[in-house]
């Protein structure tokens, strides 16, 4: 059996909320856009700053449904700043390839639209 690794996970291009040094690492993303994409708390997503090049991981934190939240904490906050645009991505093993959950977010992080991959 040969796995590889697949994107399974994508919010494209949600805005950057919040940038929190002092807290323990993490990213804090909005709990409605979490269940669309089919994410877990503890995740590991990979996170790249559409404005500044910036890439980095991280795991997923749950902020309250339809807050907008898209907090960037830890170390990784020093990467971000409060209204960059970004792209949460998490990728799964399979030994079959995956169609992912890709969805696309308005200015306020609210869900817009599904991105189908044909």
């Amino acid at each position: 059996m040969r796995l590889n690794n697949y994107l399974k996970s994508k919010i494209h291009r949600a805005i950057v909320t919040e940038a929190d040094v002092n807290y323990n690492g993490s990213i804090s993303i909005d709990v409605d856009l979490i269940k669309r994409v089919d994410l877990s708390r503890g995740e590991l997503v990979h996170v790249w700053n559409v404005d500044t090049g910036a890439r980095f991981e991280t795991y997923v934190l749950e902020a309250p449904a339809h807050s907008g939240t898209i907090c960037v904490n830890g170390a990784a906050a020093r990467l971000v700043n409060p209204g960059d645009k970004v792209i949460i991505a998490a990728f799964a093993l399979s030994d079959e390839p995956i169609i992912p959950k890709i969805i696309l977010v308005n200015e306020k992080n609210q869900f817009t639209e599904n991105i189908v991959w044909e």
